[in-house]
């Protein structure tokens, strides 16, 4: 009786296991369309300003100001500093794929900073999109345009008719790990950007500035 309950214990732990590390998107489905269609969403950060909030680990806040500009060589610069001009980070996106960091203050000077900041970036800027590795999926009332990534995937999630932008989530291969929006887009450029990290407590805000 008693090995019969430990087994019975042991398998239903396993169950439960397997159960918790099921794919959130396991249930959708193959949808037709072109994946180059998101393209249409993304930002055109000529060069706009946005005051920015940033909530990390341990109660830390920043705040102040991020410009966003794009270079000749269409390299983007992304320069955040606080109003008076002192800089958190000043960084490189480059148009085949590269990063550069100009400067980063010393708190925030750790590459799995680095990595999340360039990561989360890239996912609002709609870069790393490859068309050929990319597909199509949805459900009831989304559609997903998905690109592989080196772990995980990039979602760029839409409704069913891919007029509206809903949401952005960068995955492992279960779940979201991050999640982005960007609402109020005048002539390509949104006027509100969030970032929010699942798994610790890492939240970026943006709100657009007159210029």
């Amino acid at each position: 009786m008693p090995i019969s309950r430990t087994r019975f214990l042991l398998l239903s732990s396993c169950l439960l296991m397997l159960a918790g590390c099921s794919s959130v998107y396991k249930n959708l489905k193959p949808a037709e369309g072109n994946v180059r269609g998101i393209k249409k969403f993304a930002p055109d950060f000529t060069n706009v300003l946005y005051k920015t909030e940033v909530d990390v680990i341990g109660g830390h806040h920043l705040s102040g100001l991020l410009l966003i500009k794009t270079l000749p060589d269409k390299s983007v610069r992304m320069v955040f500093s606080n109003e008076m001009g002192f800089k958190f980070f000043d960084f490189e996106f480059k148009p085949d794929g590269g990063f550069k960091v100009y400067y980063i203050i010393k708190q925030m000077d750790k590459r799995p900073v680095i990595i999340t900041l360039q990561k989360d970036f890239e996912l609002v800027m709609m870069r790393k999109q490859n068309p050929e590795t990319g597909y199509m999926r949805k459900d009831d009332n989304y559609l997903y345009y998905v690109f592989p990534q080196e772990k995980g995937a990039n979602y760029y999630i839409t409704n069913k008719t891919g007029t509206e932008l809903i949401r952005m989530e960068r995955s492992s291969d279960r779940k979201p790990v991050v999640q982005a929006i960007m609402h109020g887009f005048h002539n390509g450029i949104p006027d509100t950007i969030g970032i929010s990290h699942k798994n610790f407590k890492f939240n970026i805000g943006l709100k657009r500035l007159e210029r």
